[in-house]
């Protein structure tokens, strides 16, 4: 039984270690890992860029600044770019959360949101299909802030 409680107490010792170690070398860095962002690359179909901008003006507009006032993300904007090549983007969605644990469940938190301004899933599917003959998403990356001290 001493045995145990000796392990049991050694093991907690090595935890603390680690952990102020730990602490000790994050407090050493020059940074602190800030805000979290999700850019989405958009290539709008040819002869619908205005229309895509018209739902981002409108329903997307209303969408993300329920999200925001809810607290799920921080910011929101949109980006226009000229694309290089024909399979390159020519916007750029970006959202911005507090940290990556805000994106934990967020279809969950979302989804109340959606229903109040589209409607039930068969109207959020519908609208989907209606955005897809609008625009493909070239990719999506997720990218952090770096806040220097």
């Amino acid at each position: 039984m001493t045995m145990k409680i000796r392990a049991l107490g050694a093991l907690a010792a090595l935890v603390t270690f680690v952990a102020v170690t730990a602490t000790a070398v994050a407090a050493d860095r020059p940074y602190a890992e800030g805000t979290v962002s999700v850019v989405s690359s958009i290539r709008t179909e040819p002869g619908q860029y205005e229309n895509y901008m018209k739902y981002l003006a409108t329903t997307y507009r209303q969408l993300m600044e329920e999200q925001k006032k809810a607290g799920h993300i921080v910011d929101w904007s949109v980006y226009t770019t000229r694309p290089r090549t024909p399979g390159d983007p020519d916007l750029y969605l970006l959202t911005t959360y507090k940290n990556l644990a805000a994106m934990d469940d967020l279809q969950d938190k979302v989804e109340a949101i959606q229903e109040k301004l589209i409607g039930n899933q068969e109207a959020r599917d519908a609208a989907m299909v209606s955005r897809g003959k609008m625009r493909s998403l070239v990719g999506s990356e997720v990218i952090r802030k770096v806040e220097f001290k």
